[in-house]
């Protein structure tokens, strides 16, 4: 993307309503988010992979594949992330954790918080039964849909 077509996508950013804007083209992604008086543009550029080198082995030699390796998922219902944002175990700091391995939970009862643009909020257990694991760290950021809690 040439620099007067990016400088122009940044006026109009500026002087709309519009807080954050997202190009993709062939050449390249472009995103300009507006944080304050002036937008900020990010950019990446996308590159076709290098075809690899091709080598003629004997068949004799070759090695055979070794096979993928595949996490198993964690039995049990799994509790997911309705948002993106930052997972958190109790209220504040230094507040007991909502919920701990072992402990029985009721569907509706609070099990942690998600903070997402500064607000606080709650997610309940969608099924009642025993909380087995707890697969997200306090304080770590999640995705929609990221599993963070097993109950059995």
């Amino acid at each position: 993307m040439d620099l007067r077509k990016l400088k122009t996508l940044i006026d109009l950013v500026s002087d709309s309503n519009v807080s954050e804007l997202e190009i993709t083209e062939a050449e390249g992604k472009v995103r300009i988010v507006k944080s304050g008086p002036a937008p900020v543009a990010y950019t990446t550029q996308m590159v076709a992979p290098a075809p690899a080198p091709v080598a003629a082995a004997p068949v004799a030699a070759a090695a055979p594949a070794a096979a993928p390796v595949v996490e198993a998922a964690p039995a049990g219902h799994q509790v997911k992330s309705p948002m993106v944002g930052t997972f958190y175990r109790s209220s504040s700091p230094g507040a007991k954790a909502f919920a701990e391995i072992g402990q029985q939970v009721k569907e509706g009862d609070t099990i942690c918080i998600i903070e997402a643009m500064k607000i606080l909020n709650e997610i309940e257990a969608d099924k009642s039964g025993t909380l087995t694991q707890i697969l997200a760290e306090n304080g770590q950021a999640v995705e929609y849909g990221a599993p963070l809690f097993v109950i059995e």
